[in-house]
């Protein structure tokens, strides 16, 4: 264990400069906004398409997955709190080349979820202003967020506060009017046939549909692990990680099976499931509530939702690039921190990163079917990596005491570790889903070409820099 502790230690040091200057409130709202974005408000239509009702279930095995991984990479992060996060623990307890594969990796799936994420906020103004093009939505609130990025990372996390606030008030009062809608309370009851009186019951498609759901679910809890990144920013990481940890699975948990239960039970689910991506069972739900201005109301959250989620994802972006610059995998400006300690070059190229994953997003939908490809392969395989490294954190730690302990190591991680190997070889034998392996492999095999090129200048860099 000491060998790797002082390897730590040495890659925290060189991730110095960062301000720790996050609160505990701002480390949750920022994990549940990183979490609750247009995957559950929009994407979960195609979910309930594949499952009908019994895409609980789906989001259940899928929240399983999510909060195995972020308890594990939390566990790391107290112990090793780093801007790099679960790249330095892949780097520290598996290898270098994980470290890098991870990193970049990490950073291309969430630019090109930010880019899908602007479009969408550009498709969603359109509910109000119709005449407008979606680019100039688009363009203007991804600078909007740069320059938010760009100022100091506790702007950065009261932004996303309120952000984050908006959606979960949101979410409450969504369950709250369907429960209302479900029991009949100030109006008839719609009760909970929806649910099993539907042609097919509650599990239509069968256990196959209740699998591709799956798919989706895992999608939407991407975005979890940047609570174990800002360890590297916050105050008291030993005490605030595990706090914030256990507050916010508990609530998204909750606000994930909930507000889908109510979705599926308002509105047929073949009526829900008919949507296309970028519209939202949430808006229709509210649609029908007989609320004024409901659909405009819930519209407006659903955009506050993309935009929480674009904000969350360019902090990840940066920290991603910072991380990778200060261990010399990437071009020394990119390591660079400005006066109020926020790597701006960083956040400048993924902000470029995202322009060009949006245009491609609108303009050619086959290409970005590609980069989507990379992003959800890639993001699939970044959460095994993050588990894999905890099984070997755990050996090489021992019985020494940890401030946060995963209940039930190793088997939980073994089972998530089994459980995201199948969602991946589902989607190599899915037509809907096999364009990730055919861009995902390929991109890996460039990311270790990149690394082993990157290994043997390092030495002649060393070199020249010590002459």
């Amino acid at each position: 264990m000491d060998a790797e502790a002082e390897l730590a230690e040495q890659i925290a040091v060189r991730e110095h400069g960062l301000r720790h200057t996050l609160s505990r409130g701002q480390v949750v709202m920022i994990g549940l906004g990183g979490a609750i974005g247009t995957g559950l408000f929009a994407g979960s239509s195609l979910a309930i398409g594949y499952a009908g009702p019994a895409v609980l279930i789906s989001y259940v095995i899928a929240g399983f997955a999510a909060l195995v991984m972020v308890f594990s990479l939390s566990e790391m992060a107290v112990a090793h709190p780093a801007a790099g996060s679960f790249g330095v623990y892949a780097e520290t307890y598996l290898n270098p080349w994980a470290g890098f594969v991870v990193r970049y990796t990490y950073w291309m799936a969430q630019v090109v979820a930010v880019g899908g994420e602007a479009v969408a906020v550009g498709v969603y103004m359109t509910f109000w202003f119709p005449g407008l093009p979606v680019w100039i939505w688009s363009v203007g609130f991804a600078a909007v967020l740069l320059v938010v990025n760009s100022r100091s990372v506790k702007n950065f996390g009261t932004f996303e506060y309120w952000f984050a606030l908006i959606k979960v008030t949101a979410i409450v009062a969504f369950i709250i009017l369907g429960v209302a809608a479900i029991f009949g309370l100030g109006r008839p009851a719609v009760g909970l046939r929806n649910l099993t009186g539907l042609p097919g019951g509650f599990m239509p498609h069968g256990f196959k549909g209740v699998w591709m759901a799956v798919i989706m679910g895992v999608l939407s809890f991407m975005g979890i692990e940047v609570i174990a990144v800002t360890s590297g920013e916050t105050a008291d990481p030993t005490r605030t990680i595990p706090a914030a940890l256990r507050t916010m699975a508990l609530r998204l948990f909750l606000f994930y099976v909930l507000a889908l239960a109510v979705v599926v039970a308002v509105v047929p689910w073949m009526q829900v499931g008919a949507l296309t991506f970028t519209e939202s069972p949430f808006v229709k739900v509210f649609a029908g509530s007989g609320i004024p201005q409901a659909a405009g109301i819930m519209n407006f959250v659903v955009i506050t939702a993309a935009l929480s989620s674009m904000n969350t994802d360019i902090y990840l972006c940066s920290r991603m690039l910072f991380s990778l610059s200060r261990g010399g995998f990437a071009p020394r400006l990119l390591g660079r921190l400005s006066r109020s300690g926020v790597p701006t070059p960083a956040i400048l190229l993924s902000g470029g990163g995202i322009l060009i994953a949006a245009a491609v997003s609108k303009l050619t939908p086959k290409a970005y079917s590609y980069l989507f490809g990379i992003a959800l392969f890639g993001a699939i395989v970044v959460w095994i990596i993050i588990l894999l490294s905890h099984l070997s954190f755990r050996r090489r730690v021992g019985s020494a005491p940890l401030s946060v302990r995963m209940p039930g190591f190793p088997w939980v991680q073994y089972a998530g570790i089994a459980l995201l190997s199948a969602v991946l070889v589902t989607m190599a034998t899915d037509k809907d889903w096999w364009l990730s392996w055919i861009v995902g492999l390929p991109w890996l095999i460039l990311l270790t070409v990149a690394y082993f090129l990157f290994k043997r200048r390092a030495p002649r860099s060393s070199s020249r820099s010590q002459s």
